[in-house]
């Protein structure tokens, strides 16, 4: 019992490691496109939205429903396996943050629940059917969703504002998209509280369940939403600066008035599916949002190599996380020295991908710093040539000279030029 009792402890406090790295990984999604649009600064972007992401852990329990009893069946499961799941969710998180990669922290987390789960009880242990619609459905349905959105109001932003070309009023509406961006960025770091810290808080309760310590079907305890909202909120405000710059300025170049669509469509998406019990990747669905608005203006620019990147981390996440939370499992089964190994190999690779990651950091003062604008591709052109122009007025700084066409010197309507 006494064993139980610590695993419990060590399951715990790794879940609440998760959902902290979770915080700073998952930041871009809420303050990306605020900080590379300069409507916030940088520390005060991820301070704001640290404090919303804790205000939301306190929303809603429907998501943490989903994953302590919907995701796998409880019986049978044991602490181990909750351990070795967060083990192949953790190091995932990490390296896809080392490589600036804004992929889904909730499925590296059903990636390794399910890998781990499989390998302790077999196929049956896992409930296909709320997989199926609860995670993979809207996985594929939230990006798509969300980006449409977004390019429609961004086209749509951009078509209110065609004729607006006074300076004074370019400059006032250039400040009400600010303020919009702001509002609609502490609205997705409120979201993604109510979405992402509910993650945390299933997985805890489904070790308390597996522990013993509550029956089946048990709500989150007070203590563990608390700690969950905590650990997000500081997270957050570390900043996952990396995934930051890939998600403001990797994917397109985004304006005011295209931050504040994709934002508002991001957070209408993840509120909605928060209060249906979807527990869809709020990455995913910012990323989604971003690109559709880096296509709802004409000349945007959207970055395919950086997608087709981003693209692939999604289809690997769940594999990926599986594999290790079943190559962790595996270890855990063989006894106390199996769990040792596996903590081990948790705390080493954290390590050596914290230092890996100190040869090129990326904080709050590089944030916006970008390498060589990759060119316009097909299905950029493709989409801005049918798009409305962006809001703005002549360029004052421009000149050109136009020469005059050359004459016949026998012409008698034409006088001839002066020198």
């Amino acid at each position: 019992m006494e064993h139980i009792t610590l695993l419990l402890a060590i399951v715990v406090v790794t879940a609440l490691v998760f959902d902290f790295t979770n915080g700073f990984h998952d930041t871009a999604n809420a303050m990306a496109t605020t900080i590379s649009t300069g409507a916030m600064k940088p520390k005060t972007a991820v301070a704001m939205s640290a404090v919303l992401n804790l205000i939301g852990a306190f929303l809603s329990v429907e998501v943490a429903k989903t994953i302590s009893g919907g995701i796998v069946n409880e019986d049978g499961i044991r602490t181990e396996v909750i351990f070795a799941a967060l083990v192949g969710a953790f190091l995932w998180n990490l390296l896809t943050w080392l490589l600036g990669l804004p992929s889904s922290s909730s499925h590296a987390l059903f990636g390794g629940l399910i890998g781990a789960a499989v390998m302790s009880a077999g196929w049956s242990s896992i409930n296909g059917g709320t997989v199926v619609t609860k995670v993979l459905l809207p996985a594929i349905a939230a990006p798509l969703v969300a980006g449409i959105a977004a390019m429609l109001a961004t086209r749509l932003t951009y078509r209110i504002n065609r004729n607006v070309t006074d300076e004074g009023q370019l400059k006032s509406t250039a400040k009400g998209y600010r303020a919009g961006q702001i509002a609609s960025a502490g609205l997705v770091s409120l979201a993604h509280g109510t979405n992402d810290a509910q993650k945390t808080m299933g997985i805890i309760t489904l070790a308390l369940v597996t522990s013993g310590v509550l029956a089946p079907g048990s709500n989150p305890p007070m203590w563990v939403i608390v700690s969950a909202g905590v650990a997000i909120a500081l997270g957050t405000y570390l900043g996952g600066w990396r995934i930051i710059r890939t998600m403001g300025k990797g994917l397109t170049d985004l304006q005011p008035p295209q931050g504040f669509a994709a934002q508002t469509s991001a957070a209408t998406v993840i509120l909605a599916s928060s209060h249906l019990g979807f527990s869809l990747s709020t990455t995913q669905s910012c990323s989604g949002a971003v690109m559709g608005a880096g296509l709802g203006r004409k000349g945007g620019v959207v970055r395919w190599s950086t997608a087709t990147r981003m693209f692939v981390a999604w289809g690997l996440t769940l594999p990926a996380a599986g594999l290790v939370g079943a190559g962790a499992e595996f270890l855990t089964k063989q006894g106390p020295w199996g769990i040792a190994v596996t903590a081990v190999i948790l705390v080493g690779g954290s390590f050596a991908i914290w230092v890996a990651s100190r040869r090129q950091p990326v904080d709050h003062t590089n944030v916006n710093d970008t390498g060589e604008d990759e060119p316009q591709g097909v299905v950029t052109t493709a989409m801005a040539a049918v798009q409305p122009p962006p809001v703005g007025g002549p360029a004052s700084d421009l000149s050109t000279t136009i020469p005059a066409p050359a004459s016949a010197p026998d012409d008698p309507a034409r006088p001839p030029a002066k020198v």
